[in-house]
């Protein structure tokens, strides 16, 4: 008679399956002996169940679970038992059963780990840590970070599409820079000049004439020669534009409801990463506030002594400052600052027509730093030409650009999510490279540049 062919069973599906046969398949995330008892933490894409392997049920499946160690890709045939009232670990989703081991195969096996990645938190440097990329991302705190990333991108989609947005996808290959100024990536595209897109913002402004409201999930670059924790060579940008706006404080009332929208979806679908993280994240129950520039500099002046009214622009400590201002106002640390520069704003960014100097442009501040920027956009044909030639730009580099405004585009604006910059900020992390899955910085592509430079230079000797 043939063998009983099993379905697999995912760990989360075992607490269900009390006194069944079931397979299983994952990584070994640890191994500990008890005497004559080995015990692994299976891990796989819905949680972590635990194995017993006993001699005295099968010496042949001991005889193979020697060898196995941590990472080794195993199968495992055998009968969910409930664990001891005294046994059960209440911090995990299968934590009331275990698998007593019938059958064992090892599919894959993994080399002797770097470091210990049974632990709790990896205390590791950042650069050991991304170094090991590959390995480091199984961890189940690391992992918990970008299962929340996910669910920030599906709350921002999800809300968008309940306004009636239409998702579009633009290209990162662009023949201009998106922003003027020397920070972008050039490329040479078959001969030909060509760059990597500072943000999608040119080709989202031409979709609101299309679809009048668009969003986008989209990669965007900056050659910024600086290294920050809070800084990206290459980030997702969320991005968000519509048009027949009445006013464009609708602009920050549609951003407000997004962020809103994102906290809850992550405090009501993740709770277990959040638990596993020790992230309580805060809730907005009042509106926002929303201050000028020199409002907000004014408040910061009185508030700590330090004078930067004449300033642009709010710098990190008065990003971090103005945001404990507003949860002794409000009981969250989020504020919007509008009214920024004219002449320190992107060319498309509308004026206050009440006063020039200062264009109809904000940025929401959380937590700590700048989560969202944006604003009106000229729709005027002639006045945005005049703008790109104050900008110092020539208009024949926007042709495309220039057509939709040539041919009728009604009031709009929109605005862009920063997605690592947000993950960052709502879960605490100290450097945003934690918070992208491979980041890039002048530092780093996949591997440290230093560490490719000197591989290039041993092999030209």
């Amino acid at each position: 008679m043939s063998e009983e062919k099993l379905e697999r069973t995912l760990s989360s599906e075992t607490v269900n399956k009390v006194g069944q046969k079931v397979l299983v398949k994952g990584w070994v995330k640890t191994r500990r002996d008890h005497g004559k008892l080995i015990f692994l933490d299976l891990r796989d894409r819905s949680s972590l169940i635990q194995i017993v392997i006993n001699p005295h049920v099968s010496e042949e499946v001991y005889k193979v679970a020697v060898d196995i160690k941590p990472e080794f890709v195993v199968e495992i045939t055998g009968e969910v038992k409930q664990r001891p009232e005294k046994l059960i670990n209440k911090n995990l989703l299968t934590g009331t059963v275990e698998i007593e081991a019938h059958k064992v195969k090892i599919i894959s096996k993994a080399e002797t780990l770097p470091f210990d990645m049974g632990q709790e938190t990896l205390n590791l440097e950042l650069p050991t840590l991304l170094d090991h990329r590959s390995l480091t991302l199984r961890h189940p705190k690391i992992q918990a970070i970008f299962k929340i990333q996910q669910t920030i991108v599906s709350s921002f989609r999800d809300v968008l599409k309940e306004e009636d947005f239409t998702e579009i996808f633009v290209p990162t290959l662009v023949p201009i820079a998106t922003e003027g100024g020397a920070e972008v990536f050039p490329v040479n595209y078959y001969g030909h000049k060509a760059y990597l897109a500072q943000s999608p913002q040119l080709y989202k402004q031409i979709m609101v004439s299309i679809f009048e409201r668009v969003f986008t999930v989209a990669h965007a670059y900056r050659a910024e020669p600086s290294v920050t924790t809070r800084h990206l060579s290459e980030y997702v940008s969320m991005d968000a534009e519509f048009g027949f706006i009445s006013s464009w404080t609708d602009l920050m009332d549609m951003a407000e409801k997004v962020i809103i929208s994102i906290i809850k979806k992550v405090s009501q679908e993740n709770k277990e990463e959040l638990n596993l993280l020790g992230v309580v994240l805060p809730e907005i129950t009042k509106p926002i506030p929303r201050l000028k520039l020199k409002e907000a500099q004014k408040i910061l002046f009185e508030k700590t002594g330090i004078d930067h009214r004449s300033d642009p622009d709010l710098d990190p400590s008065d990003e971090k400052e103005i945001c404990r201002w507003a949860e002794e106002q409000t009981g969250a640390p989020f504020v919007f600052v509008t009214h920024y520069p004219t002449k320190k704003r992107p060319f498309y960014t509308m004026p206050d027509r009440q006063d020039p100097e200062y264009t109809l442009s904000f940025d929401l501040l959380g937590i700590n730093e700048e989560w969202v920027t944006g604003g009106q956009r000229i729709n005027d044909y002639d006045m945005l030409l005049d703008h790109i030639k104050k900008w110092g730009n020539s208009p024949q580099n926007f042709e495309i650009y220039l057509q939709a405004f040539r041919y009728g585009m009604p009031p709009e604006g929109g605005f862009a999510i920063g997605l690592e910059r947000i993950t960052k900020d709502i879960l605490g992390i100290a450097n945003i490279r934690e918070a992208s899955l491979f980041p890039r910085d002048m530092e780093r592509v996949d591997e440290r540049l230093s560490v490719i430079d000197k591989e290039e230079a041993k092999a030209k000797q």
